[in-house]
């Protein structure tokens, strides 16, 4: 890219900015961007999948990312996204200086985390990955089609304690209030630091288009503001460099919500670090949480009787008893599974949400949204019969379930199955079978009379 493509407005707002260093800022846009990608830790451990990730080490040239120990530099022609690894969920493809904003808001086990405009995920994965499977993330979009993207990439991570939502950040805010231990909330900002990667942004840009998105953000990281805990955590993110959609939004913050607390700010840029241009500000709320009930009014007097979730999904008599049937299945065909959390049924499908939510949450909060996904997708009620859902397979490692076909990452009948094609097996493998790369999960097979057939999702396969 030539630096003389850049707005003249933002050149001079840059010349402000760094002063002497500003030369070698605009020289980036003549470098190659850069490349990266983040390790699942969620895949990665026990073994033997850690083998699949030292084999792509050596198989993408990977090097370390300084600021994320789960976040690794490649280069073309590597091109990791169209290797197998990349449909196992063994990694995903991240720009490395966004990893940056998941680090620095410090996840922990067993809390609960909002991921408040998450698509297409690469926070939300890593957040995920940090938490060990443990708690509840709520990952929200607000654009449907967006929100589709996430729940894919939720699904092939292989993460079974999210909730994927697509509602406005004022929604979730009535619903939700000082609900959440974290808040990742990465705000839609006018791109600056994305010129290299992408230069459609260049276009896009305009002091009257960064004066619009501050006051998108304003208005955002108010409603998380009101879903934050006492004692709670904001790490607020943008990939821009403009002072307006970063320090000066977090100085109006603090300025406006006195018990708002700047804990760190970090800008990486592209001349002083290995990647493109990005900002992140962790702040901290003050008090203690309350255990009082801060639902939303007319949401709170209805609790528990209805025993709904949003339109089409039910957690009653029959979600319990679809629940049931699962299980019985399970205990045959993949004993190493913990099934316990919250049921629920949208129309044939069961979905399990993490036990967390049913501690912390009314499903009647759920009661008219959007929600891509609720949970773990555990399976398909057919007629008089049960189908396990390929998220199923792919938060599943091979020990637990009763029988697995594992493949070469580098065999025709790799590709062949990601094409949605069946397999020969030996002839005394029967029944519902995990379809592994390297120990990795793939998706479900069904063998019978030495043939596996294909329930590779119709829309994950390759041409």
């Amino acid at each position: 890219m030539n630096k003389e493509m850049l707005p003249a407005a933002f050149t001079a707002m840059i010349r402000k900015m760094l002063g002497s260093e500003t030369d070698a800022f605009l020289d980036t846009y003549a470098a190659p961007k850069t490349l990266g990608l983040r390790m699942n830790g969620l895949k990665i451990s026990p073994e033997p999948a850690g083998s699949a990730a030292e084999h792509a080490a050596r198989l993408f040239g990977l090097r370390p990312v300084p600021w994320c120990s789960e976040g690794y530099y490649y280069e073309d022609p590597a091109r990791p996204g169209r290797h197998p690894y990349h449909e196992a969920g063994l990694y995903y493809i991240q720009e490395p200086s966004a990893m940056s904003a998941a680090v620095l808001l410090d996840p922990q086990p067993g809390e609960t985390v909002l991921d408040l405009a998450a698509a297409p995920g690469g926070k939300t994965t890593h957040i995920a990955s940090l938490m060990e499977g443990r708690g509840l993330l709520v990952s929200n979009e607000i654009h449907p089609e967006r929100a589709k993207i996430l729940a894919e990439n939720v699904e092939r991570m292989g993460i079974s304690h999210a909730l994927v939502t697509s509602a406005s950040p004022g929604d979730l805010a009535g619903r939700f209030p000082e609900a959440f231990d974290r808040i990742m909330l990465d705000a839609p900002c006018s791109g600056e630091g994305m010129f290299r990667k992408d230069q459609d942004a260049i276009g896009e840009w305009s002091p009257e288009h960064v004066d619009m998105c501050a006051a998108r953000q304003w208005d955002i990281v108010q409603d998380a503001y009101t879903m934050l805990k006492p004692g709670g955590r904001l790490a607020y993110s943008t990939c821009t460099f403009n002072r307006k959609e970063n320090e000066e939004l977090i100085e109006r913050l603090t300025a406006a919500y006195p018990d708002m607390e700047l804990l760190t700010a970090k800008r990486l840029w592209p001349h002083q670090n290995k990647g493109e241009g990005h900002f992140v500000a962790l702040l901290a709320k003050g008090g203690i949480p309350s255990s009082a009930d801060k639902r939303h009014p007319s949401l709170a007097k209805r609790g528990e009787r209805s025993g709904k979730g949003h339109a089409g999904g039910r957690a009653d008599a029959a979600a319990q008893a679809a629940f049931r049937q699962f299980r019985e299945w399970a205990a045959s065909e993949v004993p190493g599974l913990r099934a316990e959390g919250v049921p629920v049924l949208f129309g044939d499908s069961l979905y399990l949400l993490p036990s967390a939510f049913g501690e912390s949450f009314s499903l009647e909060l759920l009661r008219g949204m959007r929600i891509p996904r609720a949970g773990l997708h555990l399976a398909h009620l057919k007629k008089n019969r049960l189908e396990p859902a390929h998220a199923l397979a792919m938060s599943l490692c091979p020990e637990q379930t009763a029988r697995s076909f594992n493949l070469d990452p580098g065999s025709p009948e790799t590709r062949s199955w990601l094409r949605g094609e069946s397999l020969t097996v030996p002839g005394n493998l029967h029944g519902w079978t995990l379809v592994t790369v390297d120990h990795l999960p793939l998706g479900w097979g069904k063998a019978s009379s030495g043939q596996l057939k294909n329930h590779y999702p119709k829309g994950l396969r390759l041409p």
